[in-house]
């Protein structure tokens, strides 16, 4: 546990052993479980942990109340992560009250079966702990369709839920003026991108409500408590919910021979001689599309290439035009090429992706490539590298 401001204490968790978060996206640093407690004449506890990690929590919880009871139990989010360990909650603590929304408590009856001793709060509702007074502000659909987030407005403290969190464990500090948070940043960006990333209005709802409240701390239930960096922080969600962008290239391509990945280094090199400084390339085949995503996010410009396969279009390119299909990215461009050996349909369904589904603005020639290389198809595939730099620095 750590005390982050007039009685209120960290008491989260942190989880180094899983590999997948949601069973999807890559933990390399790890990530935290936060859960947050106000001790004030009533005690409040704000979201659980995941249920793995029961043991350790309730001895934070203990560190900080000792032998009294929680009173109030807020949940902002129903995920199993954040709710987890309400069953065994009440076991330790059988009288406290949970404190959420109509769409809370249905949730909750249907992973736990808890349908007693809960207090329904509507938005704008206050409830007081003594020196302490919650008000309670709804944010359907930032990611959830119950969301909600908890500001006390005595310490100026909002207890966001997932919204500002991030990817990685805490490691030692747990406010971010304690700490190197320079690891966080692009985990931000990817964590945002693919779990929130899809509901950019709502975000930019919840953002209108947050306006000129004065916030001293946020408390994410992932990633460090925001003090210092607020404002960043506040800035980089409204940005990505906007679909912002800075000038820069993504190149991401299947390959199975070489082929492809030859075309891919050919539009890179002239996309640079263009003028592009900011270029990834990524093998769909290799880099967990999570990372793809994220820098999706991150720039304007996408290319994609990958031989035909099957009569259709590369497996792992099909899922990966899916999944940024699902997101409603905006005001991207996109160039793309393929490759084959007796037919062609890669550029084909491409194409068919961009036209029905993602909706970027084209840019230049498509290249369709039979076999290998030759003069012809690697003059086009610069051609496109340049059409695309010119694109990008337009915009």
């Amino acid at each position: 546990m750590q005390k982050i401001t007039n009685d209120i204490y960290y008491v989260g968790v942190n989880d180094r052993n899983k590999n997948l978060f949601e069973g999807l996206w890559p933990l390399p640093n790890g990530v935290s479980y936060n859960s947050y407690i106000i001790n004030d004449e009533k005690v409040c506890l704000i979201d659980t942990v995941e249920v793995d990690f029961i043991i350790p929590y309730i001895k934070n919880i203990q560190q900080v109340i000792g032998d009294r009871k929680i009173d109030y139990l807020v949940i902002n989010h129903m995920e199993p992560d954040h709710s987890g360990a309400i069953e065994l909650i009440r076991k330790y603590y059988p009288d406290v009250t949970i404190v959420g929304n109509k769409k809370t408590f249905g949730m909750m009856r249907g992973f736990y079966g808890i349908d007693n001793n809960t207090l329904e709060v509507k938005n704008g509702d206050t409830l007081s702990l003594g020196s302490h007074t919650l008000q309670f502000v709804f944010t359907p659909m930032v990611h959830w369709p119950e969301t909600m987030m908890t500001l006390d407005l005595t310490a100026n403290v909002l207890f966001s839920g997932d919204a500002f969190g991030c990817f990685g464990a805490l490691n030692g500090g747990i406010i971010d003026s304690q700490i190197n948070c320079d690891s966080f940043w692009l985990e931000m960006v990817r964590y945002y991108s693919n779990i929130v990333g899809k509901y950019g209005t709502p975000v930019q709802n919840a953002l209108k409500k947050l306006a000129g409240v004065k916030l001293d701390y946020i408390c994410s239930t992932h990633g460090p408590v925001w003090h210092e960096h607020i404002e960043k922080v506040v800035g980089m969600y409204d940005s990505m919910s906007k679909y912002e962008t800075e000038p820069g290239l993504v190149i991401c391509y299947g390959t199975m021979y070489g082929n492809t990945e030859r075309a891919a280094e050919v539009i890179a090199r002239a996309a640079s001689e263009a003028g592009v400084r900011n270029i990834v390339m990524y093998n769909v085949s290799k880099t967990h599309h999570s990372y793809i995503i994220r820098d999706v996010f991150r720039y304007n410009a996408l290319v994609v290439g990958a031989p035909t396969y099957n009569a259709g279009l590369y497996h792992e390119m099909n899922v990966l035009l899916d999944e940024l299909s699902n997101k409603d990215i905006k005001n991207h461009l996109l160039g793309w090429f393929g490759s084959y050996g007796w037919a062609s349909k890669a550029t084909a369904k491409i194409q068919e992706w961009n036209e029905n589904r993602l909706h970027f603005e084209p840019i230049g020639e498509p290249v369709d490539i039979c076999q290998s290389l030759n003069d012809e198809t690697f003059a086009k595939c610069e051609e496109l590298g340049r059409k695309m730099a010119e694109a990008i620095l337009r915009d």
